[in-house]
């Protein structure tokens, strides 16, 4: 998989699609990455104290990994990951400008 946690991501396909956000946890057995602030769903929470109230809270959810595209440093556009090596260490840039990602 190569999204990590921490990159910037646009999704590219579904309700949110055209968004950014940062990427928060990657699930690579599920092929998910959760982002920051996208693909909310509510949840209802029960009360924490007797007499105390319930509520609703929104949560991001994860994201299936082909919906997802890298951010382009130098366009801010949807871009792929290569890989090459500099000063024998492998660093991942983006295809479309061949920056590090």
């Amino acid at each position: 998989m190569n999204i990590k946690k921490g990159d910037k991501v646009i999704v590219t396909k579904g309700k949110d699609a055209g968004k950014s956000g940062k990427v928060l946890a990657v699930f690579p057995k599920e092929n998910r990455v959760l982002v920051e602030g996208l693909n909310m769903k509510k949840r209802h929470q029960k009360a924490t104290t007797k007499g105390g109230k319930g509520s609703t809270i929104e949560i991001s959810h994860p994201i299936n990994r082909p919906n997802v595209a890298l951010i382009d440093p130098k366009s801010g556009k949807a871009t792929r990951a290569g890989a090459k090596e500099v000063n024998g260490k492998k660093v991942r840039i983006a295809k479309s400008s061949g920056q590090e990602v």
